[in-house]
Formats: structure tokens, sequence, C-alpha cells
């Protein structure tokens, strides 16, 4: 029985990795995956592998990528890794794009769409405090931030303006329903 890959999604800021974070913990059957990143190293926030422009265009000729985008100015890949642990039956969290989420649908059988909203003023005092974008950049986020998911992809929508634990106890619950 293969696993499912749920893919987090939201607007920036609203939590994805931190949610990702803990629902892991919450549920260590979940694995996380780390993404590949035209960013800096040191530029903090989410776990990830850093890469050039030059080498992501070589991991990506090379078929290292099972799914890869382009959003904000820099290359994201999700390693072709991904599959031997989906065909072992493990759930896989996945931060992506809305945007990627009918490639996904096309390239993964068991696609599970969880997606974050919060209340714009928690998006913008999120975006402000991680220090990573100037102004501008917090404004042109926060103008996206009401992308809807595209046509034909259902997904579960879960509020994370609140306190972390409650967004996790209602992800588990849509992600694990209990049967009776």
């Amino acid at each position: 029985m293969s696993g499912r890959l749920i893919a987090v999604v939201g607007p920036s800021g609203v939590g994805k990795d931190t949610v990702m974070a803990a629902l892991a913990a919450a549920v260590p059957a979940l694995g996380l995956v780390r993404r590949v990143i035209t960013r800096p190293a040191d530029a903090g926030g989410e776990d990830f592998d850093s890469a050039t422009q030059a080498a992501f265009a070589e991991m990506q000729q090379a078929g290292h990528f099972a799914l890869s985008w382009a959003a904000h100015g820099l290359q994201y890949g999700i390693p072709a890794t991904v599959d031997v642990e989906l065909r072992g039956g493990r759930d896989l969290l996945v931060n992506l794009s809305r945007a990627v989420l009918p490639q996904a649908q096309a390239r993964f059988d068991k696609l599970i769409v969880l997606s974050l909203t919060a209340s714009p003023d928690v998006l913008a005092a999120r975006l402000g405090a991680r220090g990573r974008e100037d102004a501008a950049e917090i404004a042109a986020r926060l103008a996206r931030a009401g992308a809807g998911i595209p046509e034909g992809i259902d997904a579960l929508t879960i509020d994370n303006s609140g306190p972390l634990d409650q967004t996790v106890k209602a992800a588990q619950a849509a992600l694990y329903p209990v049967r009776v």
C-alpha cells in the first residue's frame, strides 16, 4: 500500500513549515520532505537544501526532482526520493505552491491537499517577524494571499490564525479521521 503525499499549501506567512513540523512531531509515522531551493543557505526559515541556479538546473536536467517550479524569484524542487518512501507506504508532508498543485495531482496517485489560512493581520505580522523580505516584498506576498486552490483540486482547509496545537489537532482529525 503506497503512502500519501500531503501537500501543505497557503499564503506566505500562514505557518506551513511550523504546522508541518508540529504535525510530524504529533504523528511520528509522517515524514517531512526537505525541498531544494535556490535561496542562500543562511536565509533562515524552513529546513531546506540550498542550490545555485546552475546547480538546480543541472539537478533538474538529471531528473533529481519529482516536481519542480518557480515562485517568488526562486526555484523549488521536491527530491525524486519521495517516490521510494511513498511506495514504502509512508505518508509525507511537503510544502508546495498552490500553482503547482495540478502538476502534483497528475504526478502523485495519492495526493492530499491541506490548505492553511490565516487572517490578513496574522499574515502581515508573521511575514514581518521572519525578516526575510522588505516592506515591498511583504506587500506583494500579502497581495497574493487570496489566491485560491486551482479548479479541480479538492482541499482540506484549516484556519491557522490561532494556537498551533489547535491547528495540529484539526489537521490530524482531517487527515486521520476516526472511523466508527
